[in-house]
This record gives C-alpha cells, sequence and structure tokens, in this order.
C-alpha cells in the first residue's frame, strides 16, 4: 500500500506539471481517488421502489477503504463524448442479504474486492463555469473474492472544477450482475470521488494556446489574437502589421506616422518633417508645387520646368529669358524682346537702298554701291533679330516680264551680296514687283527713275 500511495502523489505531480485547457485541447484525464461499495443492498431490495431508497445510508451499508481506492483514465472522443477505463479495489466489510418481510440482513465477511470497468461518459454540459454533470453507461467485470463476474453498468456523475484542468469528481454506477446466486455476484452500487486532472494538449510556443486553436502554433502569441504575436505591442498583430517591428498607428496598418501628417512613415518621402500627401509627405514653402527638397528656390514660387525657381528676365523688358530672342537686349514684347527697328533706321536703310546702281538692264552691282551696301549690312546688323525684305522695282518701259524678272534679279543680288558679306541669311528674303508699285509718273524721266529702286522692308 505505500508503495502505490507514492505512485499517486507521481501521478498527481505529473498531471499537474501537464495539465493545460478543455478537453478539446486536452484529451486525456486522469482521476485519482476513493470509492465505496453498497454491499449488494440493491439487489438484495424486494421492490424497484426500495432499491435506492437507501442511497445515502452509508453507516449501515456502505464499505470504504481509507486509501486512494481507484484509478480512471480517460480520453475526449468529441461532441461532449469520452471513453475511460477503471481499475479499483475494495474489502466489502458490509454484505446485505434480503430477509422476509423487506428487511436487511448486514453480515460482516470482509470479502476483498477487484473491479475493471470501462465507460462511455456525456457531458451534458458546464453550469456556472464549475458545474458539470455527466451520464454514464458501460460494462467491466468484478472479482469477489474466489467469485467473478462481468456487468453491465450505468450512472451518474458530477465535476466540480476548480480550474481549467483540476476538478473534484463525483460518480456512483450501478453494476448489474446477471449471476442468479447472490452470494457468487450480486448486483451493486460503486461511489467514487476523487480529483481530476486533464492533460495532452500541445502547444509548441508556449504561449497558452493550444496548437489546434493557435493561429500562430510556433510563434509565441497572444490570446486575444488567437497565438499570433505583436512585437511592437501596438494592438495590432504581425500578420496584418505593414510594420511589425515599430509601435503604429491601427489607421495606417500599424505603421508610425512621425510627422503627423496623415501620411505613414514607410510611404513618406520627408517622414520628419510634416507635409502635403499630394508631395509624398514634403513641404512646399512657396506653394508651388515642388517639394522644397526638390526645389532650388524653396522660398520663391516657381515653375517646375525651372526647377521651382522663377524665370529671370536679365533686360527687364518684360519678357522672361525663355521666351525673349533679346534676353540680353532690352526689347519689346511685341518683339519677342527684341529691339524694335526704329523709323530713323529704315529710313536710313532705304536712303541707301535707292542708290544702289546696276548695270543697265542686267542685275550686276556696280562696285560703287558696295560702300553702300556695307552701310546697309552695318544697320541690319545693329538689330541683329530683325528680319528684312529686299525688294525690286522697275519703270514701265519695255516688256513687263523683263521687268519682273529683272527686279527680282536684282533684289536677289543685294541679298546675296548682304548675306556674303555677314548678315545672316536666315534674316533676309528677296522679292521683285516690276513696275507694278510706281512711286511717281512713268511718263516722265525723273518720274521712272524714282520707280526704278531698291527698297529695304522690315518683316514683322
Amino acid at each position: 500500500m505505500r508503495h502505490l500511495n507514492k505512485l499517486v502523489v507521481a501521478i498527481f505531480m505529473f498531471a499537474g506539471l501537464t495539465s493545460q485547457a478543455q478537453d478539446k485541447n486536452n484529451p486525456w484525464a486522469l482521476t485519482i481517488g476513493t470509492n465505496a461499495l453498497d454491499g449488494g443492498r440493491v439487489s438484495a431490495a424486494q421492490s424497484i421502489e426500495n432499491q435506492f431508497s437507501e442511497y445515502f445510508n452509508a453507516n449501515d451499508f456502505w464499505s470504504f477503504v481509507p486509501s486512494v481506492s481507484y484509478l480512471t483514465v480517460s480520453k475526449y472522443v468529441g461532441d461532449n463524448f469520452s471513453f475511460g477505463i477503471t481499475g479499483s479495489f475494495n474489502k466489502i466489510t458490509k454484505f446485505v442479504s434480503p430477509k422476509v418481510g423487506g428487511e436487511y440482513v448486514v453480515t460482516n465477511p470482509e470479502f476483498l474486492y477487484y473491479g475493471i470497468d470501462g465507460a462511455i461518459n456525456y457531458s451534458v454540459g458546464t453550469f456556472f463555469k464549475t458545474l458539470e454533470p455527466s451520464l454514464h453507461i458501460g460494462g467491466g467485470y468484478t472479482f469477489l473474492e474466489d467469485n467473478s463476474a462481468g456487468t453491465v453498468n450505468g450512472g451518474l456523475g458530477l465535476n466540480i472544477w476548480f480550474s481549467e484542468t483540476v476538478g473534484l469528481s463525483l460518480r456512483s454506477t450501478y453494476k448489474h450482475s446477471f449471476e442468479d446466486d447472490r452470494t457468487v455476484m450480486p448486483s451493486h452500487m460503486q461511489h467514487f470521488a476523487g480529483l481530476t486532472f486533464k492533460f495532452g494538449g500541445k502547444d509548441t510556443d508556449g504561449d497558452g494556446i493550444y496548437d489546434k486553436d493557435d493561429a500562430c502554433p510556433d510563434t509565441f502569441g497572444l490570446k486575444q489574437f488567437n497565438g499570433c504575436p505583436d512585437t511592437d505591442g501596438d494592438g495590432i498583430q504581425d500578420k496584418d502589421d505593414a510594420c511589425p517591428d515599430t509601435f503604429g498607428l491601427a489607421e495606417f496598418q500599424g505603421c508610425p506616422d512621425a510627422d503627423g501628417d496623415g501620411i505613414a512613415d514607410k510611404d513618406d518621402a520627408c517622414p520628419e518633417v510634416k507635409g502635403l500627401k499630394e508631395l509624398k509627405g514634403c513641404p512646399d514653402a512657396d506653394g508651388d508645387g515642388i517639394a522644397d527638397k526638390d526645389d532650388k528656390c524653396p522660398n520663391e514660387k516657381g515653375p517646375k520646368e525651372n526647377n521651382g525657381c522663377p524665370w529671370p528676365d536679365r533686360d527687364g523688358d518684360g519678357v522672361l529669358d525663355k521666351d525673349d530672342k533679346c534676353p540680353d537686349v532690352k526689347g519689346t514684347v511685341a518683339n519677342n524682346g527684341c529691339p524694335e527697328v526704329t523709323e530713323e533706321a529704315v529710313k536710313k536703310l532705304n536712303e541707301f537702298a535707292k542708290s544702289i546702281l546696276f548695270d543697265t538692264g542686267k542685275s550686276t552691282i556696280k562696285s560703287g554701291s558696295f560702300e553702300t551696301l556695307a552701310a546697309i549690312k552695318n544697320v541690319m546688323n545693329e538689330y541683329p533679330n530683325a528680319r528684312f525684305r529686299i525688294e525690286g522695282h522697275t519703270d514701265s518701259t519695255g516688256r513687263l516680264a523683263t521687268n519682273e524678272r529683272l527686279s527680282k534679279e536684282r533684289a536677289a543680288a543685294v541679298k546675296d551680296y548682304l548675306i556674303a558679306n555677314g548678315v545672316e541669311a536666315s534674316r533676309l528674303e528677296s522679292e521683285g514687283y516690276g513696275p507694278s508699285r510706281p512711286v511717281a509718273d512713268n511718263k516722265t524721266a525723273a518720274g521712272r527713275a524714282q520707280n526704278r529702286r531698291t527698297e529695304v522692308v522690315v518683316i514683322k
């Protein structure tokens, strides 16, 4: 008996270390305690009514052993059902025999009793978080002194849970024997009281949540997240946290917003400075739509094309350098920033042009006019962005076609000479109009002399 008690203590310690959680998580249960026998009073009763009438009469009919006297091992199988095996021993010191008239005769034989029983248990449910009634049915084999017999068993039980895994188990089982001779094996009641320990649950990561209910069974986690971790402690589990190692806000999926501009740091190009959403969290001090970090003039509004700086106007003529064809010379808006050719300059050009002489009937310029052409070139180059048209005119003497051709050729000859002597070709064009644009009367020699001329016109 001493060795049995030592074994019981060891089992208690083992159960206390390994038991955790609920039946579905801890499918195994170990129950150890004591049992009592009614000495066959149930089978000795002469009517069904009084078979259980003395159920609580422990003094007259129950036999006890003052030690641990039974052990049950059970396995939860699902849907509130479990299957268990119970081994028990006792010593019957109160054996009941029936007597005519419904009375009982109680003897004191001291019969040794051993039983091995299997039962299917059904839990009705847990009430008030601690009380768990149950039903059981099964069978077993019982040894009484030199006799033995099989029995069909059934009964009721009640577990009172002190915690999720430790509780007090109370159970009464009716064992029906089919032996005709009650002295061989009477039908009887057996009562059990013991401590139950549930165990066997698997918790790989040791977070107190069993693998079958743990959404992250290999990683230590928190109960509120079904066993998943929240590394940064921001209340958002790592699997849903876009920044699992940095404390953040739920609105940013667990990421921080250090500068408070409504943009998560991970998406913020300027995470330490409050900025604008349209600029990915960067500031724009001058409000020109260019982030300060990319703005070469962050405090002065300017276009993106000029890196955030305003366009300059070096010559101060009101035409920005980017549009000013003469950025270093003050001009007019109408002439794209270039100075307009003055009326005086145009007058001078035409005075020079009228004195250009050609060989008679030809477009060849006489050498005496080269100095005049040089003066025309100089005036034109004072306005490097101005464009000019050289126009040729004739009198009405001779054939019209000849005059038109000659006027064109002479205008072209002047243009070519100016280009050859330093005026950009892109600034010049020529045209001949023959006698179609007279400035004097072709009937007089003086008039015809005025009509044979070269003119310079500014192209607007």
